[in-house]
């Protein structure tokens, strides 16, 4: 409880700052890499606050989730020998692990897609990725839609929604998160049978 009153005094601090911009781009990319904490506890009271700067905002955040993405891809592609096994650990286990890896090999570009959008880990997807040579330019498009899903979800919620958008997401968020991952094995299934 205490960790969140202080993640609510920093984004009260971020709102009114001339690096509020840049402060979320590097959130992001700390948010994808080695931070595992929501940034949407960040990001709705700040687009909240500033709904001038919302499409901007959704922007940065996804700009650093990329950013961040590129990072965790290299670390799989060239040291997963080396931390590797630190990442599993600190973030997943080895069975999990090896479970996202053959859905990588299989299913690639779907399985980063539902693994952008759903509450789990990004790390895994990363590093699962550079750890199996997946496609960067395909692993980078996945990443892109799904954050941008993500992010600019939000940003289309506080506008539509106002001050009540910390609300709603709060009480609809497990709702909307499975009619994503429903839609988006509605997509995969039909690209497969097409």
């Amino acid at each position: 409880m205490a960790f969140m009153q202080r993640l609510k005094q920093k984004t009260r601090q971020l709102i009114d700052s001339k690096h509020m911009l840049v402060s979320i781009t590097v959130a992001s990319f700390l948010e994808s890499t080695i931070v595992p904490v929501p940034l949407e506890a960040v990001l709705v009271p700040l687009m909240q606050a500033r709904r001038e700067k919302l499409w901007l905002i959704a922007l940065m955040a996804t700009l650093g989730c990329i950013i961040g993405a590129l990072f965790g891809y290299a670390l799989g592609y060239y040291l997963f020998d080396a931390v590797g096994d630190w990442v599993i650990n600190t973030f997943s286990n080895p069975e999990q692990f090896e479970h996202v890896k053959q859905q990588m090999q299989q299913q690639g570009f779907w399985f980063v897609i539902m693994l952008g959008i759903v509450p789990i880990p990004f790390q895994i997807a990363m590093l699962a990725a550079g750890a199996t040579k997946y496609s960067l330019i395909m692993f980078l498009i996945a990443t892109t839609i799904a954050r941008s899903i993500r992010y600019f979800g939000l940003a289309l919620a506080v506008y539509f929604a106002g001050n009540q958008a910390e609300r709603i997401i709060t009480k609809h968020k497990t709702k909307a998160m499975l009619g994503l991952t429903v839609l988006v094995l509605a997509i995969w299934w039909l690209t497969t049978i097409l």
